[in-house]
């Protein structure tokens, strides 16, 4: 049984872009980058991946310098490689050939001591979806408010 850990949630994510597809995918990491991840110190806020000469790479996600490091920390926000097998590299890059497609980390975890990054397929929302998603939002919050006063 595996056991899974959230490190860090992009929020921002769902707010920003309607999310079609998800992905798992290993990440490539230097020195100390596991420590600081395992302390929980991920921003994925401002991130996003990008397809290069067959590979993704994740740029923006900002882990920070450990610590307890030394001289040889790494670099906060350094472009870090992703692990995907061929084919869900080709059906990315078939995806986001697609117009206003873009791929964007939605949350960083461990599992079974190795961290992992999920990359969702997304599209950026229209200023009106925003304000519907946040209309709906509310809704439902007052209903469950009702729905608790009522029992």
């Amino acid at each position: 049984m595996s056991q899974i850990k959230e490190i860090s949630n992009n929020r921002k994510a769902y707010h920003e872009y309607h999310i079609f597809e998800t992905f798992q995918a290993g990440i490539v990491l230097t020195g100390t980058e596991i420590k600081s991840i395992r302390a929980g110190r991920v921003n994925l806020k401002d991130s996003f991946a990008k397809i290069e000469n067959g590979e993704v790479w994740l740029y923006h996600s900002h882990i920070s310098p450990y610590d307890m490091g030394n001289r040889y920390n790494h670099e906060p926000e350094r472009k870090r490689k992703l692990l995907f097998t061929k084919q869900e590299i080709k059906k990315l890059i078939g995806k986001t050939k697609e117009t206003g497609y873009a791929l964007i980390p939605t949350k960083m975890y461990l599992s079974d001591g190795w961290a992992k990054v999920e990359i969702g397929l997304a599209k950026g929302k229209k200023l009106y979806d925003k304000r519907e998603d946040i209309a709906k939002k509310t809704v439902k919050r007052e209903i469950d408010r009702a729905m608790k006063g009522k029992y």
